[in-house]
């Protein structure tokens, strides 16, 4: 019986008559280089994975800087310790604990609307999804994954150190606009630039590795926050744009390009360097196979592609549009349960920093399911036991069982998280390296769109108890059937074309078919 999970590779030194005159696919070279995953790789995994650290601040350091900060009364005969509103209080009766702590109190936003108060946040938030938008047009053969990285990085740290000369809460809200467009694509950039920079066997867990540092720098604002919490809210901005900046700069001196970009674009040379760097105990072995691969001139011969290849061939159109509609219902999930969790009547501390906690085991989970079973049924059971733990919790809250239905929150929410570190990982293995950062984009752009009908979902939530969880089960479990229509990847190896991932996709058919 064949064994599907077995890569489709074969070792050259085990085929001591095999013709040395042919030309040698890069794929088997990759593959035959980075055999294991040694230090080097470990360490740019972990240089470029840190961009999506300072990604992470930027995308949450709002509940810190535009946070309502505390304050007492100066007038005790107008201000007494019941006082709660302090819009009904003349302004000479109180003050601000620390008037520069926070967004609100240096522009005097405490009794301003809702709508201007939340005015950065949202406008962060649609920058990211314009950006995310612009920067899907830019072709995969522009720049390269290491210059697309360095430049969205930079630029959003840039912007995020200028945010401490915003002068009101309108350039301020602009700035933070900048930030959303700047940082929309970095976690793409950085998990393509891991994923071509690995073998295949290595790719489940060292794909985890950005998503852990994401996580990471969430949690991380709790403590420089902490430590700067008497100072303005603009040294938090400093605290995590600098950081960001130097990254940056590390990321265009030490990190190096994706080789199967470097492959596509005919820079063969440069493609082979790079693996000596990343494997050097292969040196050898590279350097005595590198005359054999395709000249620059071979492959600028080939058919070209481009993103309208995915609207074109009926296949890649048939992927994006199952990808997305899976990660709609997974982002309307991911980013709706943490929303509707205050119906529950639990403590939001605890809830939303046990949730936070929750998606680290996600990142040790998800490898071992990408390792163990089959990308398609298992994101076809993950979105099912979600979305049934979701509805077991709308019940349980009608019947008062709080406690329960708080623990099956949480375990919805994980399986949320699990469902996006699959799809991300089957992602990069359904298309070629020519239009990936394109694909990998739209993933990311139907992840938003998911969460953004969140809030409404959520706010119908307090008119009819928890009616948002069973609104989430029912759409991801339906939404998750999609999957069927996805091809099966496990034991591929990435393609560079769409004429290789063709040919790639048949060959598993046909193994599939023969178990």
């Amino acid at each position: 019986m064949a064994d599907s999970s077995a890569p489709l590779l074969t070792h050259l030194e085990e085929n001591e008559e095999e013709d040395t005159s042919q030309p040698l696919n890069f794929d088997k070279i990759f593959e035959q280089s980075l055999t294991g995953f040694g230090l080097s790789q470990f360490l740019q995994v972990i240089l470029v994975g840190l961009a999506s650290t300072f990604d992470a601040q930027q995308v949450f350091i709002t509940v810190f800087t535009d946070a309502y900060p505390t304050w007492h009364c100066v007038d005790h005969t107008v201000c007494t310790p019941a006082s709660t509103d302090v819009c009904r209080l003349p302004r000479s009766a109180w003050d601000w604990d620390y008037k520069g702590k926070s967004v609100i109190s240096e522009f005097d936003l405490e009794c301003s609307s809702s709508f201007l108060r939340g005015l950065p946040t949202s406008a962060f938030y649609i920058g990211s999804i314009v950006g995310g938008v612009f920067m899907a047009m830019i072709p995969d053969g522009f720049l390269g994954r290491k210059q697309l990285l360095f430049f969205t990085t930079l630029a959003m740290s840039l912007t995020g150190i200028s945010i401490f000369f915003s002068t009101s809460i309108w350039s301020y809200a602009f700035l933070k606009l900048a930030i959303g467009v700047a940082r929309s694509q970095t976690g793409t950039y950085a998990f393509n630039l891991i994923g071509e920079r690995v073998s295949t066997k290595c790719r489940p867990r060292a794909t985890m590795i950005p998503f852990t540092l994401f996580v990471l720098g969430f949690m991380s604002l709790s403590g420089i926050s902490f430590l700067v919490r008497h100072a303005s809210w603009r040294v938090i901005y400093l605290c995590t744009s600098v950081p960001a900046a130097i990254n940056s700069v590390f990321i265009y001196f030490f990190a190096l390009e994706s080789p199967r970009w470097l492959h596509v674009q005919g820079n063969n040379e440069e493609a082979i360097e790079v693996l000596k760097r990343l494997s050097p105990g292969k040196r050898g072995y590279l350097e005595t196979v590198s005359s054999r691969l395709p000249s620059k001139e071979t492959l600028e011969q080939s058919p070209s592609s481009s993103i309208m290849d995915l609207f074109i061939r009926r296949w890649a159109f048939r992927r994006i549009i199952a990808v997305m509609i899976i990660m709609f219902g997974l982002g309307m999930m991911y980013y709706g349960v943490p929303l509707a969790v205050r119906d529950i009547k639990v403590n939001i501390y605890l809830s939303e920093t046990l949730t936070a906690m929750v998606e680290l085991p996600t990142f040790v989970i998800a490898p071992i399911l990408l390792e163990k079973f089959n990308r398609r049924s298992s994101v076809l059971f993950n979105c099912l036991v979600g979305g049934a733990l979701a509805l077991f919790c709308f019940v349980l809250t009608l019947f008062g069982r709080t406690n329960i239905a708080f623990v099956l929150e949480l375990c919805s929410f994980f399986c949320a998280r699990i469902g996006f570190n699959l799809m991300a990982v089957y992602m990069i293995e359904m298309f070629p390296t020519c239009v990936r950062n394109f694909a990998t984009t739209m993933l990311r752009q139907a992840l938003v769109l998911g969460g953004a009908c969140c809030p409404i979902i959520a706010s119908v939530g307090r008119n009819v108890p928890s009616i948002s969880f069973a609104v989430f089960g029912f759409v991801v479990s339906g939404l998750g059937f999609f999957a069927l229509l996805l091809p099966e990847t496990k034991g591929s190896s990435l393609c560079d074309t769409m004429e290789e991932q063709e040919q790639s996709d048949q060959a598993l058919k046909t193994s599939h078919v023969s178990c």
